[in-house]
């Protein structure tokens, strides 16, 4: 017994130190754990289009327009007279020129209606001389006093009939031969054929719509502007443009303003007339922005100012780390040379000029996250 008790202290003891000493490795690593999750997480890094510097700029406030090109003159050759078409010598985008004939009706029926009143005419001129010379021999009867004053107020009252059957025998004639002119189909401008409606050997109706003609040397933009917005318009304000087909964008400007609005939306017609450019034709679409007014401010990229709180802020870089600013916004508008509408809000209050921005591509980022700048900011 005395032999088992000498073996068994020295055991007990060695298992009591080994517990003691793995209690404390265990206690040492959490504590290594405990400091390893406390430590600061990695700068978040930034790449260099990611930031901007606040500087003043040169900023527009714009008004978005937007809408059809239209021909500010064109025209529409119709038929005068109810006839076969014989020919028609132009088609859709062949130039012409203000009095050049394209085209010639048939003439058949015009030309019988010319001969029909011609002949009327000779034969109510030969009645007027019968008339006048009974009236002349009348006149010395009477004079003789072979026959009564009676009688010679009958001749007179002829002499006029004939007359006036005279006269509408000629204008008939006048008719005829202003039928047989419009029968002749003449370009009213300089232009381009836009539209051929009819071919050789159609027979047409009176007004029937036989060719248009539209002259693309002016080119204007028919816009709708809000009641609320078209007190801001005036005739001359500059607009830069954006026509669908175009890579260059177009330059404008204001140069008629409707007195009345649209009936249903209220909305003021405004009128800009582009500037000469190779590729502009009547009905492609154009959108842009009119130049409302132009100032130097500190402008950012609309996306730039966060909204999802109460209070609109954006999100600076001061020594390394993400600081919230709210701000006070102004006009929405554009910088110079660029043609997104709406795409720069001005800065009134809560940001200065020189501080670094966090651009609106970097998402959401927390307040006092550490960021890393690898390369200087652009500006805006």
């Amino acid at each position: 017994m005395k032999r088992w008790v000498k073996w068994a202290v020295p055991v007990v003891v060695v298992a009591l130190i080994g517990g003691f000493v793995m209690r404390a490795l265990s206690a040492r690593k959490q504590e290594q754990a405990a400091l390893g999750s406390t430590k600061a997480p990695a700068a978040l890094e930034l790449a260099p289009g990611d930031l901007l510097v606040l500087r003043p700029q040169s900023f527009a406030r714009t008004l978005a327009v937007s809408g059809g090109l239209k021909a500010v003159n064109s025209a529409v050759v119709r038929a005068k007279v109810a006839a076969e078409v014989r020919s028609l010598t132009v088609r859709e985008g062949d130039s012409v020129k203000a009095g050049q004939v394209i085209g010639q009706l048939e003439t058949t029926e015009v030309e019988l209606r010319l001969r029909q009143a011609e002949q009327n005419a000779a034969s109510a001129r030969g009645q007027l001389d019968i008339a006048r010379r009974t009236l002349e021999n009348n006149k010395a009867l009477v004079a003789q006093g072979f026959i009564s004053a009676t009688g010679l107020e009958t001749s007179v009252s002829n002499e006029a009939s004939a007359q006036a059957t005279y006269g509408a025998a000629v204008a008939a004639i006048d008719l005829a031969r202003k039928s047989r002119s419009d029968a002749q189909l003449v370009a009213p401008i300089n232009g381009i054929v836009s539209v051929r409606a009819v071919q050789p050997g159609e027979r047409v109706a009176i007004d029937a719509r036989l060719v248009e003609v539209v002259d693309l040397s002016r080119i204007e933009l028919e816009a709708a502007i809000a009641p609320e917005d078209v007190g801001t318009v005036q005739v001359g304000q500059a607009a830069t443009l954006q026509v669908d087909g175009l890579a260059t964008p177009a330059q404008a400007k204001v140069v008629r303003i409707n007195p009345s609005t649209q009936s249903g939306t209220r909305a003021v017609m405004v009128y800009l007339e582009l500037q000469p450019q190779p590729g502009l034709r009547q009905g492609l679409f154009a959108r842009g922005a009119i130049e409302i007014e132009r100032k130097t401010a500190l402008v950012v990229p609309a996306n730039a100012v966060r909204v999802e709180q109460a209070r609109p802020h954006v999100l600076a870089v001061v020594d390394g780390k993400v600081v919230q600013y709210p701000v006070t916004l102004g006009a929405r508008g554009s910088v110079a040379g660029s043609l997104e509408r709406d795409g720069q809000v001005e800065l009134l209050q809560g940001a200065g000029e020189g501080m670094t921005l966090l651009r609106g591509t970097v998402g959401q980022v927390r307040e006092g996250t550490a960021v890393r700048v690898t390369s200087p900011a652009s500006a805006p």
